[in-house]
């Protein structure tokens, strides 16, 4: 993140701080996951409503006003959405379960397939017995994980969903008293770093916003080229899949390897007679991650944060590790916050005339507060 000039950056011990802060900001997130995810979709939700807020204030409205009829409205399109939903749910057709069932039966029979072909061309893995080994692990996996495993999936979903309703809770109240937040913590900040601390406040949500607003731009982008493709070759439904795979990428790796097999599922399921289309589903999907990663994301999260590689692919590594999925997910974000924290912080207390500034006003309010007991 070029937010600093090179010669301003932090050093090694600074980093070791915002390494060290980063990774112990993971630990307590995953100890408090209940309100993690909530805040995190309470941000993207600021974030989302924010220009039109800000818009409404530019005409004449108040930051209360504004608020209001902003979450009004998307509370409405919200509902509706709902409605349309449950409305399309009630229609006569298979349930959740049996669709599940459909799609997951095409991916283990395009499973099949693809070992019999490689059994086919190469004679030493039909020794093997490859394709029944395959065959005879992934039915035991998927009896062992639905019988184990949906309840309790379920379950902690059906869990969540109380604190799920924190979240517009929270994006309510951060557009409508963000600034009366800053302003209480510039307060607290002695007149000589007074200055430095609106930079940091500011830089702080410039990153955020920066960087939620780049990840929605590049959610756009991979729905529309993915489905773009997957219509291309014929898979039913590809803006909803386009979608979901979209806002799975949103977990490194992960969620890439998630998304791509839903999308064979998928394909293999409407074209079981032809593994070709599931084939050529693999190579779309490649492609716009290969677009995704060397052109989508330099456009949009590029351009917000500017981390050197290797100290991303290693905090990935790092998040996984200390906190799951959800360090996956919150490493990048709150690697950049605790960047410009830090940066900022080093050079505030290591500024010689900063610091001088401040010893000085601490000495002119001692003998001001002692001026009279002297006399």
């Amino acid at each position: 993140m070029n937010l600093l000039p090179s010669q301003q950056r932090g050093g090694p011990v600074v980093w070791s701080g915002i390494i060290a802060a980063t990774c112990v900001l993971l630990f307590l997130l995953q100890q408090m996951l209940f309100l993690a995810i909530p805040f995190l979709l309470g941000i993207v939700l600021y974030y989302i409503l924010q220009p039109p807020v800000q818009r409404l204030i530019r005409t004449g409205f108040s930051q209360s006003a504004a608020t209001l009829l902003v979450g009004a409205v998307f509370v409405l399109l919200v509902t509706l959405a709902v409605l349309a939903a449950v409305y399309w749910k009630s229609a006569p057709g298979p349930s959740s379960q049996e669709i599940l069932g459909i799609y997951l039966a095409g991916g283990l029979e395009f499973v099949r397939h693809t070992m019999v072909a490689l059994e086919e061309q190469f004679p030493i893995l039909r020794q093997a017995q490859l394709a029944d080994t395959v065959n005879q692990r992934m039915s035991e996996f998927t009896g062992a994980f639905i019988q184990s495993h949906l309840t309790d999936i379920l379950v902690t979903v059906v869990g969540w969903l109380p604190s799920m309703l924190l979240a517009p809770f929270l994006t309510f109240f951060f557009l409508r008293d963000g600034l009366r937040f800053k302003k209480f913590l510039a307060r607290a900040v002695p007149n000589a770093f007074f200055e430095r601390t609106l930079c940091l406040l500011h830089e702080v949500d410039q990153t955020a916003h920066r960087y939620f607003q780049g990840l929605l731009r590049l959610t756009m982008l991979d729905t529309v080229v993915l489905a773009l493709g997957l219509w291309v070759i014929g898979v039913s439904s590809p803006l909803v899949l386009g979608l979901i795979a979209a806002v799975l990428a949103w977990v490194p790796y992960v969620g890439s390897i998630v998304g791509c097999m839903l999308v064979v599922m998928v394909a293999s399921t409407d074209a079981p007679s032809n593994p070709s289309v599931a084939y050529l589903a693999i190579c779309v999907f490649i492609l716009v991650r290969l677009l995704d990663d060397f052109v989508f994301m330099p456009l949009t999260l590029g351009r917000s944060l500017h981390i050197h590689p290797l100290i991303t692919v290693l905090m990935i590594f790092i998040g996984g590790s200390v906190a799951g999925v959800a360090g996956l997910m919150l490493v990048l974000p709150l690697l950049g916050v605790v960047m410009v924290v830090g940066e900022t912080l080093g050079r505030l207390i290591t500024d010689p005339r900063l610091r001088a500034r401040h010893r000085n006003a601490m000495d002119l309010r001692a003998k001001q507060a002692s001026y009279d007991l002297s006399v």
